[in-house]
Order: structure tokens, then sequence, then C-alpha cells
């Protein structure tokens, strides 16, 4: 045995001595027929293990978990010293009714002026309705939400018959929709709707529970063995505010994906080039709020799906503290790297369903110790004072590492403009031990995944998973237990590093991926892919979040040189999503440039 490398403690790492590893992933890129055979060959005794052995060798796997020593005691969740308080904020009742807590965060907007939305024509200046736009549609009586449910209802039709497929919803049924939509109608002529979400149409991924539809994770089978019986906490959270669901938003299989490719129902296309990924996993919510047709969507986030698919589309997806929002009633609730979360095309409707679905776990409050949620007060001017004293952490040859300098120029140029307005200081950071970063994240959520699936791939459902599925399945198989506690030793180390970065910053900032949204070849429709080269830089600046339980938001801060979308993620200290919204609404305001009006965008409000 090869002698072992022993890691000095976190605590003792000189941060000057530091230098960016650049990620390199070596593994092949396939389709169609050659993705298929390789998968044959991986679930083959002997050959299978072999190849997998390799691939875990090149990418230095082996040598970080196995062949080094790490001195520090597994941590096997997110765990937090006590936070400062955030200033310029209102604290929220998590223990209270989500319309409660929804009308605290409308008093917590800016006053809603009709005039400017209404008179803006939509054709020459592109922007996408709000929440509070469809409020005041409703209440002006302009239209109803049955009126908008029947704009809405031919699109997702329409979408489901295409050749190829390219569906953004896998579970629809039209008369529900016209049901719930109805109601809302009979409520604004009564006078009398729930809150500010009444009548608004969200989406829901297919890995949330939303009953009566079924939860099948975009696989064929999840279904038949796990039945849906009610409302997802989050999702009854929503209901109980008036909402109206449209169905179950598209998904990768099984979220162990980041591109949106899909077999088994099709594959969403991105509205604003129909030729390429949405990303994933949340690849159906992300595309129906960019297409216009959803003020707003539920997604999951345990490796970057819900930041990388609003990044690639150009909308706004926010990923809370681990513990902050209640997961019970997804595929997933059992995690340690998975929240729920809101995907909106502002920083406005992204709070509004925040604060509906907000509030912790009661066993996790106790063993979290989560500050109490609160929300930025961006109806007063004490808000431009919190802006001012905000430290921005950046790391500089991380931030761009990136496949095309539009991603970081973009991205560099929204920071210059938030320091010249607003005062913010610029830090420069180290973040150490970035390669064993993503081996644990890798370790801790494929052992995750696995660990909920054995029983189902011991009963021969395995074999009914997509390609790339299988693949990870293979991957995720070999790891050991003496991997897994590896990789919470990790994240203790680096638990450590980040939170000694947050006593100098507020915030760290990066672009959400490292490329805009990839091409979708033709090849991969019927099979799928592999492309853990394009996977590595959609994933390149994720990861923290999901290991160490970090909030995130990923905003639009403009377009590359092909006109597809770019993001700029905000990483924040535990339980401050507060100042992550609070930054995120500067960053919005600041982007003066006209947005790009998606290839495919539906208006189905301003109905003439």
């Amino acid at each position: 045995m090869g002698k072992k490398r022993v890691m000095v403690p976190a605590a003792d790492v000189d941060l000057s001595a530091v230098k960016y590893q650049y990620e390199a992933i070596q593994a092949p890129h396939l389709t169609g027929l050659k993705f298929k055979l390789f998968v044959k060959l991986l679930e083959t005794p002997l050959i299978g293990p072999l190849i997998i052995s390799h691939l875990k060798k090149e990418n230095k796997m082996i040598e970080l978990l196995q062949n080094t020593v790490i001195p520090e005691a597994p941590m096997y969740r997110p765990e937090y010293p006590p936070q400062e308080s955030e200033t310029g904020v209102v604290v929220v009742d998590e223990d209270g009714k989500p319309e409660d807590r929804v009308e605290l965060a409308m008093k917590c907007l800016p006053p809603y002026n009709a005039v400017s939305s209404w008179n803006e024509d939509l054709a020459s200046s592109f922007r996408y309705w709000k929440i509070r736009d469809y409020a005041h549609a409703y209440r002006s009586k302009f239209v109803t939400p049955s009126m908008v449910a029947e704009q809405i209802i031919p699109v997702i039709e329409e979408f489901n018959k295409k050749d190829p497929p390219m569906p953004l919803l896998i579970s629809f049924d039209a008369e529900e929709v016209r049901k719930q939509a109805a109601a809302s109608t009979k409520r604004f002529e009564e006078g009398s709707p729930i809150s500010i979400l009444d009548g608004i149409f969200i989406a829901i991924k297919d890995d949330i529970d939303l009953y009566p539809h079924p939860s099948k994770g975009a696989t064929t089978w999840m279904h038949e063995v796990r039945p849906v019986k009610e409302d997802a906490i989050s999702v009854s959270r929503l209901r109980s505010c008036g909402v109206i669901f449209v169905g179950k938003a598209n998904m990768h299989e099984f979220g162990m994906g980041t591109t949106g490719n899909n077999p088994n129902y099709g594959t969403t296309r991105n509205p604003h080039a129909v030729d390429r990924y949405t990303g994933g996993s949340s690849s159906g919510p992300a595309a129906i709020v960019a297409s216009g047709l959803c003020s707003a969507a539920l997604g999951t986030d345990g490796g970057g799906s819900i930041r990388i698919p609003s990044s690639l589309c150009g909308v706004v997806g926010l990923k809370t503290t681990f513990g902050r929002t209640n997961i019970t009633g997804s595929l997933y609730d059992f995690g340690t790297v998975e929240v729920t979360g809101p995907i909106a095309s502002s920083v406005e409707d992204v709070m509004l369903v925040y604060a509906a679905i907000l509030g912790s776990i009661p066993a996790e409050r106790i063993s979290l110790n989560p500050s109490p949620p609160c929300l930025p007060n961006l109806a007063s001017r004490d808000g431009a004072d919190a802006l001012g004293s905000l430290r921005l952490g950046k790391y500089t040859a991380w931030f761009n590492d990136v496949q095309s300098t539009d991603v970081s120029d973009t991205c560099e140029d929204m920071l210059n403009l938030l320091s010249r307005t607003h005062g913010c200081e610029m830090v420069e950071i180290v973040i150490p031990e970035l390669q064993e970063m993503r081996t644990a994240h890798l370790i801790s959520i494929g052992s995750e995944f696995i660990n909920s699936l054995i029983p189902d791939i011991e009963d021969g459902k395995g074999v009914r998973l997509n390609y790339d599925s299988r693949t990870s399945v293979a991957l995720f198989r070999s790891f050991s237990a003496s991997d897994y506690i590896a990789a919470q030793c990790l994240r203790r180390r680096l638990m450590h590093h980040h939170m000694e970065i947050f006593k100098k910053v507020d915030v760290i900032v990066t672009p959400t991926t490292g490329m805009t949204a990839p091409k979708i070849r033709s090849s991969a429709l019927s099979y799928g892919e592999t492309d853990l080269q394009t996977t590595g830089y959609l994933m390149r600046f994720i990861i923290a979040a999901n290991l160490l339980g970090f909030p995130a938001i990923s905003i639009p801060v403009g377009y590359d040189k092909q006109g597809l979308p770019i993001g700029l993620q905000l990483i924040g200290r535990p339980w401050g999503e507060a100042t992550l919204l609070r930054l995120a609404s500067a960053v919005e305001e600041l982007y003066a440039k006209p947005k790009k009006r998606p290839a495919s965008f539906y208006d189905v409000l301003k109905t003439k």
C-alpha cells in the first residue's frame, strides 16, 4: 500500500500557498448506441467494476478518499455557529398562515405602479408580467383566472404533441386546471381573493407531491411504488394562498443530471433557443416560467437543480438554506443536500413565493438552531444603507474559470456596477480544496440517492431507468461506507473554510454556471447522453450551497454573443436569504439593457 497523504487540520491551512486547480474531468462523452453499449458494459460483472475503478482513479477520487488522512470528525449534515442578525429586514412568523406571510412580503415591496406596468408595450420593450400585474388585472376585471387558463391550456397541449415531443409538463389535467381557475374567478367576483397569489399559475417539479397527480420523478415507474396521498408541505402552503397548479413539470430523471435531457417523456427545450438545453434538473419549472406561461414554479436543488436552469433560461432561482423550507413530500425528503425553492421571472415574485413556502420542520429547529426567517424591507430607504455596507467576496481564479469569457465579463460588469452605484466593497478571497468539495458532494448526494433506490433496483426497476441514470447508479453503488465517512470529514473542513470566509465577507459572488445553454444533440434524444465535461462547467460554482447548505440565488445579468442568458450567483451566510434577496433586487434594478423576448414566449395576460 502506498504512502497516504495527510491533510493538515483545516484551521492550519496556509491560504497564501493555495493554488487554484483547474477542473479536468476524465470521462467519455457518449450518446446514442455507443452510450447504450457503454452502459451494458458498466452493468457487466467484472468488466463494469474495472471501468468504474479506472474512472475514479483518473479523477483522483481514490486518492482523495482512500489514500488521504483527514483529521476532522465527520459532519453528516450542515452545522452552523450562531449568525449575526441581518439589517433592514422584517421578521416573519414561520408558524403563522402562509397567506399572512405573503401579505407581509407584499408590504416589504416598493409600491406597485399600475400605470407604468400597463402602459408599456410588451412587444417594443420586453418584460415579464409579475404576480402583482396579474393581481391588478384580476381585481380591475381586465381578465379572470379562467380566461388566463384558456390561454395556457392549448399551449401546454401543443408542446406535448410536438415531434419530437418537448413537454413542459409530465402530468397535466386541463379540467383540473379549469376547476381551480373557476374557483379563483368566483372568489374575485365575490371580492374575496385569499392573497396576492390567488389565481397565480404555478408549476410543480415532478419530484414534489401535488395531489392528485402522481410523482414520477420523470421515471416511467416511480408512481407504481410510491402513491401520492396528499400535497407536499410546500405545495399545501401555496394551495392555502389560492394558487392554481398547472401540473407536474418535466425534469431530468430522478434529478440526476444537469441538462434536462429526458428520453422517457421528451426533452424540454430552452425558450431562448429550442436547439439548446434548459439545464437541469428543474428543466420544466425554469422553461415554463421563462416562456411566460407561469408566474412561478417550485423546484428542488440538490446539486444546482434550481440555479442551473434558472441561469440558462434567464430567470431567477432561489436555493434556500438547508432546513429553511420543509421538504416533506418530495422524493428525497430525507437527504442532507437538497431543498425546495422557487423559480420566477423576477426577484419580487421569488420573494412572494418564498414567503408562502418557508418554515422549518419542527425537529430541525432544534438540531439546526436557525435564525428567524426574514425578508428584506425593499420599501424602506434603509435598504440602501444595508446594501452599501455589504462586502462581496470574489475568488478571481475560480470566477474566471469559464468556457467563454462572455460569462465572466458580464458578471464582472455587474459587480463593478454594484460597487459604483451602491458602494458594495469587493474583497478578494481564496477558497481552498475545491476538488475535495466536488468529490464530497458527489459521494454525499450519490449515497443518499442510491440508499433510497436500492430496494427498487433489487426488485428489477433499475433496468427501467434511463441510461444516464444507470451510469450514475453504477458509480454510486461503488461508493463504500469509508468513502461516505471521508466525504463527511471533508464536509466539516469545508464548512470551516467557508465560515472563516464569511467572517470577512457577507456574500460570495460567482457566475451561476461556467457556460451558457449547451446544444442538444439529436443522437441524445432517444437514449440520453453522458457528458461530464459539460456537467463540470454547469456545476462549477454550485456545490458549496448544497454540500454546506448555504442559501444561494441566481439572477439574470445579460447574454452571450449568441443571445443566450447568463446568470450571476450570490451565495450567502446560513439563514441569510433576506440579504441575498436585497442584493438580487439591486442587481435586477441595475440591469439597464433591454431584456430579450424568448423565441418561445406566450403573453397569456394581455389578451387582445
